[in-house]
């Protein structure tokens, strides 16, 4: 199978997985990712990575440094993929449309996924696991609530946390 083949493929699957979703949704689990999904929005990410780095809650401002940075990083990443790639937003099957309105016109990658992730890991890294655990589930279920809500494919979302590691590794390298 060719390069070509292969990205047929993978849209394939991805539009068969969002379909699911999409299909399959709950009034009571549309509430709480619609409040989830808010988590990723810049102004809230921005702030929470900004108080961690302003030290606003004592003894963060390593990892407040470390999310901020890596948060800079992905969202740059991200932005530039979005207009080098310039993939639409999912289209749903008529009468399961989006359930909020997409930041922009572009899909890929997830920036909510990426910006989420890239402020979690450092947390889960530098907290205690009974607190870092959570943090990072929240931000994984931010990226998948993307998919649920109908504006992104999951594709999408897994190339976002790829680069939210990708962007809080190369800045623990270079805070190290």
């Amino acid at each position: 199978m060719g390069v070509n083949g292969l990205k047929l493929r993978i849209r394939r699957v991805d539009r068969r997985i969002l379909h699911a979703l999409a299909q399959r949704r709950h009034r009571w689990v549309t509430l709480a990712l619609r409040t989830v999904s808010r988590l990723g929005d810049p102004p809230v990410i921005a702030g929470v990575a900004g108080l961690l780095l302003l030290g606003a809650v004592p003894g963060t401002g390593a990892v407040g440094r470390h999310a901020a940075f890596a948060l800079i990083v992905s969202h740059l990443l991200s932005q530039l993929l979005k207009r080098v790639v310039s993939r639409p937003r999912p289209t749903l099957p008529i009468g399961l449309g989006s359930l909020i309105d997409p930041p922009d016109r572009f899909s890929f990658p997830s920036g909510h996924a990426s910006a989420t992730l890239s402020v979690a890991l450092p947390l889960f890294i530098w907290l205690p696991s009974a607190m870092g655990a959570p943090l990072l589930l929240l931000a994984l279920v931010v990226g998948i609530s993307r998919c649920y809500l109908g504006v992104h494919y999951p594709g999408d979302v897994l190339v976002g946390w790829a680069l939210g590691a990708v962007a809080v590794a190369i800045t623990g390298l270079l805070l190290a």
